[in-house]
């Protein structure tokens, strides 16, 4: 796909290549940045869309070089991380994940991923979470990626079975949740529901205060 792009969406992609190395600068070099940078283009099923191509390449790599920089130790965990995957990354992991960032309030941090994202989000999706509040306008799906996964504290997988790479030290579960993606709108809200329920609950273990046992 990159030899396909026109000179201004080359020259936006460029554009923001040199904001990230400005931004990760002494934690990334500039040839990690562009390998980044272009292996998000070609991966992207929404870069299909050409008019979104520069914003939606370096929102995704710029998430996965805070994942890496995370997982090195070069950028500091402030909270806990929490990675939402279904297979599209679609619905079921969007709507978890914008639920949880709402209700976290800056106490968790959130990440979504599908095994094998969709073009968009699922317009009943969209239309759900609207009527709550939230607005996935902006959000797009994603692969899952190595490095979001070893950056997670928690991850939640829906439905794409044993796509997720598991690594020791996390919290892993799977959450039996109906699919959205031929739901009606009411169906669509039951599950948003449910996924709310669920991560209200989650949000309440991971932001727990540890508790110490006595010596």
């Amino acid at each position: 796909m990159a030899s396909e792009l026109d000179p201004i969406t080359r020259a936006h992609l460029d554009h923001g290549v040199d904001s990230l190395v400005d931004e990760f600068a002494g934690v990334f070099s500039r040839q990690t940045i562009e390998r980044f940078v272009s292996e998000s283009l070609e991966s992207l099923p929404a870069a299909r869309f050409r008019d979104f191509i520069p914003v939606l390449v370096h929102r995704f790599a710029r998430e996965r070089l805070n994942a890496l920089g995370q997982v090195e130790g070069t950028i500091a965990k402030d909270v806990p991380e929490v990675l939402f995957v279904c297979v599209q990354n679609s619905g079921r992991s969007q709507m978890a994940a914008a639920l949880l960032h709402q209700r976290a309030a800056g106490l968790v941090h959130v990440r979504s991923a599908g095994s094998d994202p969709a073009d968009q989000i699922n317009p009943n999706v969209i239309e759900a979470m609207v009527e709550i509040g939230v607005d996935l306008s902006q959000e797009f799906p994603k692969p899952l990626t190595d490095e979001v996964v070893r950056a997670a504290d928690v991850v939640v997988t829906m439905g794409c079975g044993d796509a997720c790479p598991i690594y020791p030290g996390k919290r892993y579960e799977d959450w039996e949740i109906g699919d959205p993606a031929d739901a009606t709108l009411e169906e669509v809200r039951a599950i948003r529901d449910e996924i709310d329920t669920r991560v209200q609950h989650l949000l309440g273990e991971v932001t727990a205060p540890a508790v110490s046992t006595p010596s």
